[in-house]
């Protein structure tokens, strides 16, 4: 076979084109070797086959290595062109096309705590990358300042610092470190807390409550959703993620003093609107050994289970409650799940830094 790296620029076009674009699944595992981490390709439509046949998984090279961490840190995908990050150094990989682009340093630096999102924007038909820093180091209460804002373009092939720190609403702070947000609408969103008047005080949380935050990649602002009142306590675990093209999230929340982990699935059947959260099905394993990583066709949920020896990604029915293994993987870190097509974003930039 060919590499298209020894190809043509002109032609790539015409071959890509003429390529059936599939519903992929990206699983993207981690060895335990240290600087080794694996990204592999599993055809959704051929789910009932033979998970370990090399027709329905793919392997993936990316080829670059971590700096410090083990790993990259995936920040975010949007139609198969992946962002990833380490030690302050940013790069988008489209693996269809086998380029990957280093972007240039932000401005915004510091030790201050910092949230990554990356998505696509359907104004303007560009993807962006997207750094919230924020100007206190108590990482209780990040909102007690306005935050610095600063997107990277791909059209534009910069990093600009924006205003989109004026719109962000007081009191506010975003849950979770690493899991990348959910993209979708042209906007990405965040699983937050609004402490309303307690502010970080442990012993006066009663104002405080869950909401979801959402940054407008085209308008370049943030809004504030609200959930319903009661339905998600400041002890539930929650992640954002996309349901059938709908906004939804990923609830954990501890049954039996503890001893099990509950898992159910949130749905926002209509945008904007709170009453139309719904809670689309509850996951019946135990949420201490599993993870949900993401969702396939059917209604079926992607998890993986921790095991002593690595992990197993498998696929979850609610209907039938039944769990069906599609691969194991030797490692005991983790591994993330994102829907992939093919595209070709990048195709006319050369492999390397982005001056």
């Amino acid at each position: 076979m060919l590499d298209l790296e020894y190809l043509p620029y002109d032609v790539l076009p015409d071959i890509l084109h003429g390529l059936p674009v599939k519903s992929l699944i990206r699983f993207r595992y981690l060895d335990v070797k240290p600087q080794v981490e694996r990204y592999k390709l599993i055809h959704e439509d051929n789910d009932n086959n033979d998970s370990s046949s090399s027709e329905q998984i793919q392997d993936l090279k990316l080829p670059l290595r971590s700096r410090l961490l083990s790993h990259f840190q995936l920040v975010g995908s949007a139609n198969g062109l992946f962002c990833l990050y380490d030690e302050n150094r940013f790069i988008l990989w489209n693996p269809c096309i086998r380029k990957y682009i280093i972007l240039p340093n932000p401005s915004v630096t510091g030790l201050f705590p910092c949230y990554l999102a990356f998505g696509f924007d359907s104004k303007t038909i560009d993807y962006k990358v997207v750094k919230i820093a924020y100007q206190s180091v108590d990482i209780g209460y990040e909102g007690a300042k306005p935050p610095l804002v600063e997107v990277y373009s791909v059209s534009e092939g910069s990093w600009r610092v924006t205003s989109a720190g004026d719109s962000y609403p007081p009191r506010i702070a975003i849950r979770n470190w690493h899991p990348q947000g959910a993209n979708l609408n042209g906007a990405v969103y965040f699983a937050a807390i609004d402490w309303g008047d307690a502010g970080f005080v442990a012993s006066d949380w009663g104002d405080a409550s869950s909401i979801v935050l959402s940054f407008d990649l085209g308008d370049e602002v943030f809004r504030v959703i609200s959930l319903p009142n009661g339905k998600f306590g400041l002890d539930i675990h929650i992640l954002t993620s996309e349901f059938k093209g709908l906004l939804s999230l990923i609830c954990y929340e501890s049954r039996h003093m503890g001893e099990q982990y509950s898992c159910s699935i949130w749905v926002m059947k209509e945008y904007g609107i709170v009453d139309s959260w719904t809670k689309q099905f509850t996951i019946e394993l135990n949420m201490i050994h599993w993870e949900v990583l993401g969702f396939w066709k059917n209604d079926h949920v992607l998890v993986q289970k921790m095991q002593s020896d690595g992990l197993m990604i498998s696929l979850y029915d609610p209907e039938s409650r039944q769990v069906k293994n599609l691969g194991f993987c030797k490692s005991t870190c983790c591994s993330y799940a994102d829907e992939y097509v093919e595209n070709l974003v990048l195709l006319d930039k050369p492999n390397g830094v982005v001056s």
